[in-house]
């Protein structure tokens, strides 16, 4: 079992930078794959960022190729989304997610633990 608890999100004006962090408990983190999706208003989930279990391998939705970076720190139990040049097009509840397995993946399906959000919101 894995519960996962975000933070970092606020308002922040389009050009900005934020942090997000999810904080995990339970002994599986270290063996565990993770995700970053995100939801605006009236759309559905759609996929951020993942990272490997050893952190060796991401992967990133176009949107945000080269302004988001995932990371995690195993002994802190943690992930990151660090977002730099945020856009109001970036404006959701960006969720985390845990997949009990070494290798990331895009779809939200794949995901067993989810965070419960952290509203960020871009203003132009």
């Amino acid at each position: 079992q894995v519960q996962l608890v975000e933070s970092g999100g606020g308002l922040v004006q389009a050009g900005g930078s934020l942090r997000l962090s999810c904080a995990a408990s339970g002994r599986t983190f270290s063996g565990s794959a993770m995700g970053w999706f995100r939801q605006a208003p009236g759309k559905e989930r759609e996929f951020v960022a993942t990272i490997s279990y050893n952190g060796h391998n991401t992967n990133y939705a176009d949107s945000v190729r080269g302004r988001f970076t995932i990371s995690r720190d195993n002994a802190k139990n943690t992930v990151y989304l660090q977002m730099n040049s945020l856009k109001p097009e970036d404006t959701a509840v960006y969720f985390c997610a845990a997949r009990p397995t070494w290798a990331g993946s895009s779809r939200s399906n794949d995901y067993d633990y989810w965070g419960q959000g952290t509203q960020v919101t871009v203003s132009s």
